[in-house]
């Protein structure tokens, strides 16, 4: 039999060994996502990590050293190193909504979080990463300084001419947005996916 389907020129399992081919391309091509978006997440959360630690670090070692001390001259009286107790928001606007900015922080990091099962961008797990550590460094200054819990003032430092108080969190914050605006307008989505208006 096996003669004769040779001859007439009919493999003996020719769709099956097509199917399976077929379904081992789509399995591979299936694995080959997740580590992909394995790497993503990691990226994500590894920019995320280095970022927050960076800003937690800067934060003890201006209460340590700078605080109830006179500001630090760094580029003449253009930038310095000056610490305050930011009761608002980034940059120190709406001080008198502390508890609200917390749980913006806390729901930005809760978004991170469930956007990141999707994620396929390198570019997005940076911008999102440097959102996620920011926000988790500022959180962290809300829960965990005085005056109280949820209420906590922010470590601010770096303070140029003419400009507020700020902090690496802060930093961390606006590379991040400013990242997000920049992929948005070139069209790519946390997905991979290219789209143009």
């Amino acid at each position: 039999m096996a003669e004769a389907e040779r001859i007439i020129g009919t493999p003996d399992t020719p769709e099956p060994a097509a199917a399976e081919s077929s379904g081992d391309d789509a399995s591979q091509g299936a694995a080959a996502e997740r580590p992909r978006g394995k790497r993503r997440i990691a990226v994500l959360f590894g920019v995320a990590v280095f970022a927050y630690a960076l800003d937690l670090i800067s934060k003890m070692i201006v209460v340590a050293k700078l605080e109830h001390h006179p500001p630090i001259e760094i580029i003449g009286d253009w930038l310095k190193f000056e610490a305050i107790r930011n009761a608002g928001a980034a940059f120190g606007f709406g001080e008198a909504f502390t508890i609200i900015f917390t749980v913006i922080a806390a729901a930005v990091i809760v978004v991170i979080a469930r956007l990141a099962r999707k994620l396929y961008s390198l570019p997005w797990a940076i911008a999102l990463g440097m959102l996620l550590g920011g926000a988790l460094g500022n959180l962290t200054d809300r829960i965990f300084r005085s005056p109280g819990v949820f209420e906590g003032a922010v470590v601010d430092f770096i303070a140029p001419k003419h400009f507020a108080v700020f902090n690496l969190a802060d930093s961390a914050i606006v590379c991040g947005g400013i990242l997000i605006v920049l992929l948005s307008f070139r069209g790519l989505d946390p997905d991979g996916t290219v789209h143009k208006d």
